[in-house]
């Protein structure tokens, strides 16, 4: 397990960006929080090896996208892919640069780690505001073996434009008619009930603080931040804990070739062994660049990170590329931009 720890006293830190370096040569991206630990991770190994750091702000894939569209960075970061008609207007290449996972977290005394076992249509009716107490008979029903508190639940979730919301709210869409028809999915919803945080960092942290709460964020903020994820009922009626081969089974049916930008959505994907809120993280450049040489510089990060820093993302709960989609990616990097 890796040490770097993103606990709760440094999450203002981590929401601000880090800058490995403020050398001029540094590059800059700015976008998901959602992959905030791994090229964190992975920019300290580049800046050793190569002497090039990385300011990346970790605000939001709607900021991200924001930025990237305004050329005030290098490269945007989403965990909400662009539609091809988005990338075509704003003259942007898309890819998916790793893949992750995305958990329920809660605050109950008593409960550790994959002890509360929680299906979609029930943890879509918490988000609704239809089932409002620990000891609800839904949530009851799905775990007789655990004590309940008979309290409120404190519904904890995004309060920015958030590529995470985006596939939490997909999910939920997906296994609960009244959640699509109420408030679908999206990076920012008409949230029915709950207090909003900023980042996946500013969800960790309130959830961490706040007693008989629940929240959705990225696993690796789970685990370095030892909060108490929940079990998953998938699609194919299994209950699920969020390990790596759970996410693996779930991006195994992913067809990147045949999607437009690279535009997969892994939630609630078949299988018995599938993790049912699964997703991938998106790197935007634009096609021709203000700064050329800047973009060069920021492919040959990115084709680091696909070719050594797959050890890495393993060890923070993230699943690598596969070989065939770095290829394909590395193909459009090639065709599509503008860096020489």
């Amino acid at each position: 397990m890796m040490k770097t720890m993103i606990r709760t006293g440094a999450l203002a830190i981590a929401g601000a960006g880090f800058a490995v370096a403020a050398l001029a040569a540094d590059l800059t991206g700015a976008g998901a929080t959602f992959p905030y630990p791994i090229y964190s991770k992975w920019a300290d190994a580049y800046k050793k090896e190569t002497g090039v750091g990385l300011n990346y702000q970790s605000i939001g894939s709607g900021a991200g996208i924001k930025q990237i569209q305004s050329k005030t960075v290098v490269f945007g970061a989403t965990d909400a892919p662009l539609k091809a008609d988005q990338l075509d207007k704003d003259g942007l290449v898309q890819w998916p640069m790793v893949m992750g996972a995305i958990v329920p977290v809660v605050n109950l005394d008593g409960v550790k780690p994959g002890e509360l076992t929680l299906d979609g249509a029930t943890l879509a009716d918490i988000y609704l505001g239809k089932v409002t107490k620990w000891d609800a008979p839904a949530i009851a029903k799905l775990n007789p073996a655990v004590k309940l508190p008979a309290a409120d639940i404190a519904v904890v979730r995004r309060s920015d434009g958030s590529g995470t919301t985006f596939n939490f709210t997909d999910y939920l869409a997906k296994v609960s008619p009244d959640w699509q028809s109420k408030v679908g999915a999206g990076t920012a919803v008409e949230w029915p009930v709950g207090v909003g945080a900023k980042g996946n960092e500013g969800v960790a942290g309130n959830v961490a603080q706040t007693k008989n709460a629940i929240g959705y964020v990225e696993y690796a903020y789970a685990k370095q931040n030892n909060l108490t994820h929940a079990a998953l009922v998938n699609a194919a009626g299994k209950t699920v804990q969020p390990t790596m081969a759970a996410f693996q089974a779930a991006a195994a049916n992913a067809d990147w070739a045949k999607a437009p930008g690279y535009r997969v959505i892994l939630t609630n994907q078949p299988g018995e062994a599938s993790w049912p809120i699964t997703a991938a993280t998106f790197i935007l450049m634009h096609k021709k660049p203000a700064d050329k040489a800047a973009a060069a510089e920021a492919l040959k990060f990115f084709a680091w990170s696909f070719e050594k820093g797959g050890k890495m993302a393993e060890e923070l709960d993230y699943i690598p590329m596969p070989a065939s989609v770095v290829t394909l990616v590395k193909a459009t990097w090639d065709k599509d931009i503008a860096s020489k």
